[in-house]
């Protein structure tokens, strides 16, 4: 077992949050999903927000500029690609919610429109997201892996056993 003093880090391992690292490859496939999705919100959303006259439909302007932001949050993700992958998550699962609840029904019942069998394929896109997100990174960090903590940390007394894990942990 090496020392804190004579262990050094992978150049090609990035760490996350808890300090468990992902592999070069996979924080360059997480950089080219952001890259991808950004840029298709910018030539496809950004042209509404910025040419939109003032009888926008509500819901049009809620959509494309919760989408606008979207993309920023996702030019966020190639600066830092682990720190980012909660919006990755979020895209998935109201993308697979809309997908199972909407399109899926209306589709089976052969009820599904011109508009929305194109938001269907459009929210198709997200088996890019499913192919790239460390599946078994987010198991350890979301499922398994210690929460953050609830109390300040002047009131937490840990069991003797929970010592050690807190002192290489924290």
């Amino acid at each position: 077992m090496s020392s804190p003093a004579t262990s050094k880090p992978d150049p090609n391992k990035m760490s996350g949050a808890t300090g468990e690292e992902l592999s070069l490859l996979r924080v360059y496939l997480l950089r080219a999903g952001y890259l991808f999705m950004a840029m298709g919100l910018v030539l496809t959303r950004w042209p509404l927000l910025i040419g939109h006259d003032a009888s926008w439909p509500l819901m049009d302007g809620v959509v494309v500029c919760m989408l606008v932001a979207q993309s920023l949050l996702f030019f966020l993700g190639v600066r830092y690609p682990v720190k980012m992958i909660p919006i990755l998550l979020f895209e998935m699962t109201w993308k697979l919610i809309w997908l199972s609840t909407v399109a899926l029904p209306l589709w089976l019942a052969g009820e599904l429109n011109g508009a929305t069998a194109t938001v269907a394929i459009n929210c198709s896109l997200v088996v890019i997201v499913l192919i790239i997100l460390p599946w078994p990174y987010l198991v350890r960090q979301y499922t398994i892996g210690r929460g953050d903590r609830w109390l300040p940390q002047t009131r937490w007394h840990p069991h003797p056993h929970q010592e050690k894990y807190h002192r290489d942990h924290h």
